[in-house]
């Protein structure tokens, strides 16, 4: 497994492992998106309305996320028909993430296609909710360096 970040990041924030062979696959899932997560990306995230930093295709651990904001984080899940027969993978997966802080937002093909309106609404209160989160975990803020006197 490779890290997210490099060294000198790692010491200073929680960062994610990956296994290496999914970069290959984030990359060609990059450029081959599904409509949905075009129109999403297109509409919400790359153009920042969000007020938060995004990035497809992530991997984390053995998963590929379709949408991550390390800042939050926060993954976005858009889920196709693929999905209506992989409710124990999504669990699963949903698990691993929370296990490590990660909370998982999930919205089907069809919402995000046909009322991207709401998407975005429903998007920037969970955005909030989880602003307000982090602000409230004991787990914030940077790990003081080695031999540094914690706060």
């Amino acid at each position: 497994m490779k890290y997210t970040a490099p060294p000198e990041v790692r010491a200073q924030r929680l960062n994610m492992k990956y296994l290496d062979s999914l970069r290959d696959i984030c990359r060609k899932n990059r450029h081959n998106p599904t409509s949905a997560e075009e129109k999403i990306w297109r509409m919400l995230l790359s153009k920042r309305k969000t007020n938060q930093k995004f990035l497809r295709q992530k991997p984390i651990g053995r998963f590929i996320l379709d949408f991550y904001c390390s800042k939050l984080m926060l993954a976005i899940e858009i889920d196709g028909d693929s999905h209506n027969n992989k409710q124990y993978q999504d669990k699963e997966r949903d698990l691993y993430l929370e296990q490590r802080g990660i909370k998982t937002i999930r919205y089907t093909n069809n919402q995000v296609i046909n009322d991207i309106d709401s998407i975005y609404f429903d998007l920037i209160n969970k955005i909030k909710h989880r602003e307000k989160e982090l602000v409230l975990s004991p787990f914030q803020g940077e790990i003081p360096a080695k031999g540094g006197r914690g706060v």
